[in-house]
């Protein structure tokens, strides 16, 4: 199915996502002007992105509101609706329509931290609050670290992983936070042995984004999670693996020594050819990789991309081929379609020679050359 016109704004708020608000505060709160709040926010509403109709509605839900929190918060506690299935084990972020009361406790609520953590905890309950809460974790944060250390324990897994996200270091979309990544790992030691996914998922992204900037702390936290036994050792294999993806990628050793890959396994690169050359920018090249082990062994097989840039400069960039253990004594074949877009909003291709080098385990075993040209050059480049 094509997506065509799809609008993901548009989806998640709309006048039909306002008149479900607006009738939930005029059950909270009699003489609420519900239609006002829908006809004031959905007029706005095209010329706004995601983010801001998530800010606009929160303008036109606080001018409706009381000006002092507590009696807002009592409002904004009596419209949520039910929580969302605290039996599921895993699940989504919940209605986006609820995220607008996120940002009204942030503007509101502010210098007023117990009753505003208490609120966020019972909206997190409905939808994620993981944006909102990290306001009061930079102006509050032995504050809220207090009562993540009991939120790690609460019954609703949606209040546990709120204690990870609120508090991961690169949270996206989010606003950056002071505290220091160190701060939150006595919390992650509590939730890293966590019954759900959807709670050890955000663990593993928590950790991930650490390993970017400290990779021996994560490491060293993934051995003494798995040599503690706490977590059901398939969980922990999955959390160490997503934990560890950037290091993956980047080939460090001890990380592939945790999840089992041998650097020095006994694998010998048998072939390699990359097809067409030259290949036109916007077009596939066709990866074929032949690998042979002397012993059963598993193996994480890379490759990596060296690129021509701007001004004569080179970068690489690191792709997944193939993560499987690989037969004693025979010849395994791996092929692969990679597309070299012309039209991507994060790389920008250049023409020129390139270098395609693959990786088993984090060893390099051999390499081949391609030339990058523009599609005109080919004349009947394949479209």
């Amino acid at each position: 199915m094509s997506n065509a016109g799809f609008s993901l704004k548009d989806q998640l708020f709309n006048r039909e996502k306002m008149v479900l608000l607006a009738g939930w505060m005029e059950a909270a709160a009699p003489g609420f002007d519900g239609q006002g709040l829908v006809e004031q926010a959905v007029a706005r509403f095209p010329e706004l992105e995601l983010k801001q109709r998530i800010d606009w509605i929160a303008d036109c839900l606080q001018a409706r509101l009381p000006a002092a929190f507590p009696a807002a918060a009592a409002v904004i506690a009596r419209a949520l609706p039910e929580p969302l299935d605290p039996t599921l084990s895993d699940d989504d972020f919940g209605d986006f329509i609820l995220a607008p009361f996120g940002v009204v406790v942030e503007r509101l609520g502010l210098e007023q931290p117990g009753p505003a953590l208490e609120l966020l905890e019972a909206l997190t309950q409905r939808f994620t609050m993981e944006m909102s809460i990290r306001a009061f974790l930079n102006r509050w944060p032995e504050e809220v670290l207090d009562r993540m250390a009991l939120w790690a324990e609460h019954p609703n897994y949606h209040v546990r992983r709120l204690v990870s996200e609120g508090t991961r270091p690169k949270l996206p979309w989010a606003r950056a936070i002071s505290l220091p990544p160190e701060r939150a790992l006595p919390l992650l030691d509590r939730l890293h042995a966590d019954p759900t996914r959807y709670v050890t998922r955000s663990v593993a992204n928590h950790l991930n984004d650490i390993a970017k900037r400290d990779p021996e702390t994560v490491l060293a936290r993934l051995e003494a999670w798995r040599d503690a036994g706490r977590q059901a050792p398939k969980e922990m294999a999955w959390m160490a693996r997503h934990a560890s993806r950037t290091l993956l990628k980047a080939g460090d050793g001890r990380a592939l020594a945790l999840l089992g890959y041998r650097a020095e396994a006994p694998v010998t690169l048998e072939g390699l050819d990359l097809s067409p050359d030259p290949l036109a920018i916007g077009d596939e090249l066709e990866l074929t990789v032949a690998l042979k082990a002397a012993e059963p062994v598993p193996v994480l097989v890379n490759y990596v991309v060296e690129f021509e840039k701007a001004g004569g400069r080179r970068g690489e960039k690191v792709f997944r081929l193939k993560d499987t253990v690989l037969p004693a004594g025979q010849t395994v074949t791996l092929r692969k379609k990679h597309r070299f877009k012309g039209d991507a909003t994060t790389f920008t291709l250049y023409p020129g020679r390139h270098e395609l080098r693959i990786h088993v385990n984090g060893r390099c075993l051999g390499a081949a050359v391609f030339e990058l040209v523009l599609p005109e050059a080919q004349g009947g480049a394949r479209r």
